[in-house]
């Protein structure tokens, strides 16, 4: 059961959400294998760094700061994916995986390092390919999907699309086996790193997820009704089809320039929705910018965690999540009895 709060305490929980984000994005500038001073890091970002330690000042700016910005964006789009897709499916263990937009991101993304594909930049060439790879996956998964159902149904939808998954990893799997000069690379990759953040990235990130935001903000609406399923959204005006070919496309922009990026970040799509859910109920214009902030705390905690636990190395962000995401992925599992 969802809470019911007014609307001056959602905004006091958005602003406490905000404040922990920039508090954890504070503290994550500070640890790494050269420790800042508060002092210093306040200098550094105001301008005034210590002109003795430039390695400092080029650590903080260079590395810490894009890699991040970046998390927290990934965070951000991750939550807010994750949170369409749920509201979608109407399925509480729906997810990225779940119409196999992580897996067509990951083969566009593999098949940019395998061939070497260079447009513009590899950053960019990178989010191209895996937002063109996730999308020609899911217009696949749509179309096998309408064969069975002409209105797309949710349960057609759920089970084509974790086929058509599987379909893909094993051609990923496949295309490794014969290029084993970049399987540890991509086995790398794919379990996900912001260890390759550049401003670029940010950039880039930021653009794509102001403007899929924004465009799933203006349909709230639509996503309330449909969280109802298809025949009352059908009874309310509600173009079912369309919107959901539009609402899937930009959840696929998403979680495909995220995976392009830093490859595969398991869960954070999945716990986000839920936690936003349980603080601001079932209405999409709250819903939407507390999971996306929620994923992006998630996401800077999970990389501090990465890379401060060992000194000469650094953990997979995707196994730091999945120890956090599993046994909450059991939890709504068992609640529900159901998936």
């Amino acid at each position: 059961m969802y809470t019911k709060i007014s609307n001056k305490n959602r905004i006091s929980i958005l602003v406490l959400l905000l404040a922990l984000s920039l508090l954890a994005m504070l503290l994550s500038l500070r640890i790494g294998s050269a420790p800042i001073s508060v002092g210093d890091l306040m200098n550094m970002m105001i301008g005034r760094g210590n002109s003795s330690a430039p390695l400092l000042q080029d650590i903080l700016l260079e590395v810490r700061m894009p890699r991040i910005l970046l998390s927290f964006l990934v965070g951000l789009a991750l939550g807010a994916s994750g949170t369409v897709m749920q509201s979608l499916l109407q399925n509480p263990l729906a997810s990225s995986y779940t119409l196999g937009v992580s897996s067509g991101a990951s083969l566009g993304a593999s098949t940019v390092m395998l061939f070497g594909i260079n447009f513009m930049s590899p950053s960019i060439s990178m989010s191209l390919a895996g937002f063109a790879f996730g999308l020609v996956t899911v217009v696949i998964v749509l179309l096998f999907a309408q064969q069975f159902s002409q209105a797309l149904e949710n349960q057609t939808i759920i089970l084509v699309g974790m086929v058509f998954s599987l379909f893909v990893n094993s051609f990923l799997t496949l295309m490794m086996t014969f290029s084993p000069d970049y399987m540890q690379r991509i086995i790398f990759w794919q379990l996900g790193s912001f260890s390759g953040a550049s401003w670029e990235n940010v950039q880039l990130l930021a653009l794509l997820f102001t403007f899929s935001f924004f465009c799933l903000i203006y349909f709230h609406r639509e996503m309330d009704i449909l969280s109802f399923g298809d025949a009352f959204a059908l009874s309310q005006g509600v173009e079912v089809k369309r919107t959901k070919v539009i609402l899937i496309g930009l959840s696929t922009l998403l979680t495909g320039a995220s995976v392009a990026m830093t490859g595969v970040i398991g869960f954070v799509d999945l716990i986000a929705p839920h936690v936003a859910r349980r603080l601001f109920g079932a209405t999409h214009k709250w819903v939407l910018p507390s999971s996306a902030l929620v994923g992006g705390l998630l996401c800077v905690l999970a990389d501090t965690v990465a890379r401060s636990v060992f000194q000469s190395r650094e953990l997979p962000i995707g196994a730091v999540t999945a120890l956090i995401g599993a046994p909450f992925f059991c939890y709504i599992f068992f609640r529900k009895g159901q998936v």
